[in-house]
């Protein structure tokens, strides 16, 4: 714990002379406000370091993140509101207290008894703050719209509010998408947008019953597809096609090849 205890000394003693008298001009001028994107944008490179296996940068963007918290900590502290200690007491006194089966006396026997009692846990401490009593109480609503759907289904479900499997949660998939054709040949916008949420949120739900993260899902998909029309583009380029020109019969032939060329082996798909 000394090595641990003696990085995170210095790294706050620099963060106290970076916004200290004489420090950095720019390190001085942030704000809470101003830090909201960048807390998001180290966020996603910590989850791109992780999906490409690279230790240093993972090292890397993982103390990028924990600037962040070391930052606003700093500010708050200026501010006579809280200080990077108070943070972390905060999270050592919550981890112990939601894990009385670990600390306590409690029993769980298997993690979906840890999650019922976590949730359970959860809501009596926002009871006892003042907070709402919904089970789907401390939910993001900054999260991105799959990832928040999917929380919110799952924390739904530990109150038994679920469909039983993962046949359930499919044809209600196939509810949606019927609807939404259906708002598609009457042609009112609003209720367009309304019924393709709902095939969204079905398929968000529907990703959960299979324990696949849709936004994780969606991250892949959007991955292959960049490497596909890119392949697409050079393709292009070595038969003489400018951007544009080539018809899309030409393009779907050679996106077939794409798929084909860039498929992963069979035992790792």
């Amino acid at each position: 714990m000394s090595r641990a205890s003696d990085a995170l000394e210095r790294l706050l003693a620099v963060m106290a002379r970076l916004r200290g008298p004489g420090g950095c001009p720019w390190d001085r001028e942030q704000t809470l406000a101003s830090l909201r994107p960048y807390v998001l944008e180290e966020t996603y490179e910590v989850l791109e370091a992780i999906d490409a296996g690279d230790d240093r940068a993972h090292r890397e963007e993982l103390g990028d993140l924990l600037l962040q918290i070391v930052f606003q900590a700093r500010i708050a502290e200026e501010e006579g509101r809280f200080a990077f200690a108070d943070v972390a007491d905060a999270i050592h006194d919550k981890l112990v207290s939601r894990h009385p089966h670990v600390f306590g006396d409690a029993d769980a026997k298997d993690a979906d008894a840890v999650l019922r009692q976590w949730a359970a846990l959860k809501r009596k401490e926002n009871e006892a703050k003042g907070g709402g009593r919904s089970a789907l109480e401390g939910v993001p609503r900054e999260m991105p719209a799959l990832a928040r759907a999917e929380r919110l289904t799952e924390k739904a479900s530990r109150v038994g509010f679920d469909w039983p499997d993962a046949a359930g949660a499919r044809a209600k998939v196939a509810e949606e998408l019927r609807e939404l054709d259906e708002a598609v040949a009457g042609g009112d916008r609003g209720r367009v947008e309304d019924e393709l949420g709902d095939v969204l949120f079905a398929v968000a739900n529907l990703a959960r019953k299979l324990s696949v993260p849709p936004e994780e899902a969606l991250r892949g998909t959007l991955g292959r597809f960049v490497e596909r029309f890119r392949y697409v583009e050079d393709e292009l380029a070595r038969r003489g096609f400018a951007p544009g020109e080539a018809s899309l019969e030409e393009m779907d032939r050679i996106w077939d090849e794409a798929k084909a060329a860039l498929a992963p082996p069979a035992g790792n798909r």
